[in-house]
């Protein structure tokens, strides 16, 4: 029986985790998890090869949301196969090389989780079924590719080429995901398999042109095509088993995967010719000529592969089927003989220090098979005869001469293809060469070389030995592999094609012949004057820089993002709030313009209640709190956040009045925690200026009126607006409620008589992750952001001249620390009664939580109940004592309520379900009876655990602050929160 596809996805994932927690001084259990993953992989993959040679395509599905169509689906077609193959049987030969080529002083187990993370994340964009799939998947390929190429972050190179690649692949990734949007919109479906058989319907559509513009971005930024080429050299920064694998066959192969994943839905047209030839033949040229004059190995080899993703880029844009068959063919065979070059350069920077063509020759006396494998590599790279890169080039070549289209194009293309082909000679005669004949230099190097440990060469030999071993006999070694790969490419009708060594005399092999020549020509001629230095940069090409171009392009929208920080922005928080409340206000406005002459759009038919004058009188009540809590806030901010506080009772009294228990103990549990966090907030904010300290002049009186007048304008605007809205919808009659559905389906598919809670972690369960993600997410960016930056030391906001700074701020910390001991001791029989009343809110804090799911209650208010006793401890005992006597650790809670809700919304994946199922047991316990129990209720401990982690976090950041003073050895005040 076949494992799943989702192992092939998974596992490298797995690895990933496991990888980095291992001790930092064992590669060899890192080496060997990470290899044993890749191969276990790759056997997995081969073993489908039966199947898939007879023509099935493989496909599983994960229902995820089925009613909107979006499933986690993997499929695997003859062409996924392929990639398969190569992403994982090269990951583990590039394992096998790592071990030998990464230093102990590395953080090694950071590398492997990196590594086998990309891993994954690319075996996902091979398989998936799905257009959002691909699109996910690629976007964490540009991520973990960033992460790996800035493995080296203490230098500067590899932080810049880091930054380049995401900035301009993760650029692209958002243009794909347009394209597929837009994709899935023209074909009324996301599933690959319907995308796949509509490619005439795509091609006729009008926005067809636009999914073509967004998809060829997202390819061309990806494969490094001009003119997105300019951050593949500078991603050499990046150890070299990183570049052997990237540059090789997977991220930069990603973007020619996808024009012929898509090559049956897109191509065909005179719009995918015109943009992707020519795109594919200007990146073949470029790079071809700036690979002959890079001094730098890695540099060499970045530039050639630009130039061989051209050639592929070229032969899937030329509309042919049998071109569409080179393409493949020319994906198999560069992977080989580029990964093998770039473990050899690898070989050579490690065993002699340095990779400067200028500084290197002469190494075949000291790495003799080194220097072998490596010629041979870099003749199958120029395309010698009876190596793999041979047959392919020479299929290219077949194309370029039959090509028809416009008559300037005809004779074009099979000259760019002959000089393209020479360039190729040269610069893989220069990188041979240069390096392993000429005088012996080695004395002079940083190292003295030699040949490598054995097991650090053995990929390098089995890449080597199937470039032999494809180049001679092709049909027999890779014939049924390329038309297995081929036919999903080509629409499922494979056009004939011969892979034999020698088809007669002919002009294809003519124009070999004459590359070769112009090749061995131009090497000879430009190898004197590159010797002496006279190339800092390749002629003509080098005046125009893409490095150049991009860093002006972030230059200047850093300049303009500054310019709109100064213009929409300040430091003070009221003016961004007016800002924001101004344009929403506006924004409203406009969308009823054209209905203001409407009047059902103020007003419903649905009969008014009765009026009550104790609700009335409730909500004077909180409209006078509300009011007051503003003027207050002018004088006394404690005064008025207990105004505040009121008028969230007034809103906790009307849930309950409109029959929402819920909300109404939600509320109220959010009053108190909030409460306490604002009186916490207080303290960092500065005190008000008295009238007898300041006395402001005429005109300062006068525009403080003014700002008043203006935010009373907006606030009555803001109001009465969302008063209209909220009338407006509740006085109308909704025949298609949604209401009905959740009360019909609450006891039978969630299992719970609750609907509010059932909603919540069942039929809205999404929407919660999403929500306790966010709040995770926003209590660790408080923590982050307050835990270094301490307030300064609250003083009355006085005109510079009258501001008087202490004598003796000793004296100032020994007072504070005075005070904080006193107020602590006020509070010493408080502090007894509180402590004794942790375990009682506990034991309601569990109740709510178990009664949650059919009554009032559920695991977020049990988790703000918990968080209030919690909080009352800091309050009445101090920040030291209580973390003193009970170690919570936050991020710890965060961490586990997050990872419980996941892994109980993956569960549901064991049993056949979509995400977040809910699956109920009844179990007959000895004395309790039946206990009913639902999945749900351990995401709910994930809520409950989150929410108390989130608030005690976001507390522990405030409650934390140094007052301002010189700091001495061995001691550090904390201003505790009894202080406040």
């Amino acid at each position: 029986m076949q494992a799943p596809l989702l192992l092939l996805v998974a596992l490298p994932f797995i690895g990933s985790l496991i990888a980095s927690v291992l001790p930092s001084n064992a590669r060899n259990a890192e080496s060997t998890l990470a290899g044993l993953i890749a191969l276990a992989c790759a056997v997995q993959a081969a073993l489908y090869f039966p199947e898939i040679a007879a023509g099935h395509v493989i496909r599983q599905q994960i229902e995820w949301l089925p009613s909107l169509g979006m499933n986690f689906t993997l499929r695997m077609d003859g062409f996924a196969w392929m990639f398969s193959m190569l992403v994982l049987g090269i990951g583990a030969l590039v394992v096998l090389y790592a071990r030998y080529y990464m230093s102990p002083a590395d953080p090694v187990p950071r590398f492997f989780s990196f590594l086998l993370a990309f891993m994954g994340a690319m075996s996902g964009v091979v398989l998936s079924g799905n257009l959002i799939q691909i699109a996910l998947f690629w976007e964490l390929t540009s991520l973990f590719s960033f992460l790996l190429i800035g493995y080296w972050h203490h230098r500067r190179d590899a932080r810049r080429g880091a930054r380049m690649a995401l900035t301009v692949t993760g650029a692209g990734g958002l243009c794909l995901l347009a394209g597929m949007l837009v994709l899935g919109h023209i074909v009324g479906s996301t599933d690959l398999d319907v995308v796949l058989a509509a490619g005439e319907q795509v091609r006729a559509h009008a926005l067809y042109p636009v999914v073509l513009v967004l998809v060829l971005l997202g390819a061309f930024t990806k494969s490094a095509q001009f003119p997105f080429h300019f951050w593949l050299p500078h991603a050499m920064a990046a150890p070299t088993p990183v570049s052997a694998y990237l540059h090789s066959a997977t991220m930069v192969k990603a973007g020619v995967f996808l024009l012929a994943r898509l090559w049956p839905v897109l191509a065909g047209s005179e719009e995918w010719f015109w943009i992707v030839t020519l795109t594919g033949l200007a990146t073949l040229l470029i790079g071809g000529f700036s690979a002959i004059f890079q001094n730098d190995l890695k540099g060499v080899l970045a530039y050639s592969t630009i130039s061989h993703l051209g050639l592929i880029t070229t032969l899937l844009g030329l509309n042919s089927p049998l071109a569409a068959v080179a393409a493949v063919f020319h994906i198999i065979n560069h992977a080989t003989f580029k990964a093998s070059l770039f473990m050899a350069v690898g070989i050579v920077d490690h065993e002699t220090g340095t990779r400067d063509i200028q500084r290197l020759s002469g190494l075949w006396r000291y790495m003799p098979i080194t220097a072998t494998l490596t010629m041979v590599a870099g003749a199958a790279m120029a395309g010698v005869p009876l190596l793999n890169g041979f047959i392919s080039k020479e299929m290219f070549f077949s194309e370029a001469v039959f090509v028809t289209s416009a008559p300037w194009f005809d004779h074009l293309l099979p000259v760019a293809a002959v000089v393209a082909g020479a360039f190729s000679v040269a610069y893989s005669l220069r990188f041979t060469v240069e390096v392993f004949f000429g005088p012996d230099t080695c004395n002079a190097l940083p190292r003295q070389p030699h040949e490598p440990p054995h097991w650090m060469r053995v990929p390098i030999e089995l890449l080597v030995l199937a470039c032999l071993v494809v180049g001679t006999l092709p049909q027999w070694s890779v014939g049924q592999v390329l038309a297995v790969a081929a036919t999903p490419v080509v629409g499922g009708t494979l056009p004939p094609f011969d892979l034999a060594v020698w088809h007669g005399f002919n002009t294809p092999l003519v124009m070999s012949l004459v590359a070769m020549t112009l090749g061995i020509a131009l090497y000879a001629l430009l190898r004197r004057p590159m010797a002496a230095g006279q190339f800092v940069r390749p002629p003509l090409l080098g005046r125009f820089s893409g490095n150049t171009a991009f860093r002006r392009v972030l230059a200047q929208l850093t300049a303009a993002s500054r310019v709109l920080l100064r213009v929409l922005s300040t430091h003070r928080l009221q003016p961004q709030v007016l800002l924001m409340m101004v344009v929403t206000l506006a924004a409203a406005l406009a969308s009823l313009w054209l209905t203001l002459r409407a009047p059902t759009v103020w007003t419903g038919t649905r009969p008014i209640l009765t009026f009550s004058p104790m609700f009335a009188l409730l909500w004077v009540v909180g409209i006078v709190a509300a009011v007051s809590a503003t003027w207050q806030a002018k004088y006394h901010r404690l005064t008025a956040l207990a105004l505040m506080s009121v008028a969230g009772l007034c809103t906790v009294i009307t849930f309950a009045w409109f029959s929402a228990p819920d909300l109404a103990l939600t509320q109220l549990s959010v009053e108190a925690v909030t409460t306490v966090l604002f009186v916490l907030g207080l303290r960092w904010l500065p005190k008000r200026i008295e009238q007898q300290d300041y006395e402001p002049t005429l005109l300062a009186r006068v525009k403080a009126r003014a700002r008043r007048s203006r935010d009373l304008l907006v606030a009555l605007g803001a109001g009465i607006g969302m008063a209209t809205l909220s009338y407006a919808v509740m006085t109308r009659n909704f025949p298609q409620s949604i209401s009905p559905f959740f009360l019909e389906r609450a006891v039978p598919e969630g299992g719970g008589t609750n609907v509010v809670n059932v909603m919540l972690v069942d039929f809205r369960g999404f929407d919660t992750l999403g929500e306790i993600t966010v709040l995770g997410v926003v209590a660790l960016t408080v923590y982050a952001l307050l835990r270094r930056f301490r307030p300064a030391r609250e003083s009355v906001m006085l005109p510079p001249q009258q501001r008087a700074v202490p004598a003796d701020l000793d004296t100032d910390l020994v007072n504070a620390q005075t005070d904080t001991d006193t107020a602590r001791g006020y509070l010493l029989v408080p502090a007894v009664l509180m402590r004794l009343l942790l375990p009682v809110a506990a034991v309601i804090a569990v109740y709510l939580f178990m009664r949650g799911h059919n009554l009032p209650g559920g695991g977020f208010v049990a988790g703000l109940v918990l968080s209030t006793a919690f909080i009352v401890q800091y309050i009445v005992s101090g920040t030291q004592w209580v973390e003193a006597h009970m170690p919570l650790a936050p991020p710890r809670w965060i961490a586990f309520g997050l990872l419980t809700a996941s892994g109980t919304g993956l569960g549901s994946f064991f049993f056949g379900y979509p995400f977040l199922t809910t699956h109920m047991a009844h179990f007959t316990l000895p004395l309790l009876g039946e206990i009913h129990v639902a999945s749900a209720l351990f995401y709910d401990i994930g809520v409950f655990t989150l929410v108390v982690g989130a608030t005690l976090l976001i507390l522990t950041a405030l409650g934390h602050q140094a007052v301002r003073g010189r700091r001495q050895p061995g001691r550090v005040l904390a201003t505790q929160a009894s202080g406040v």
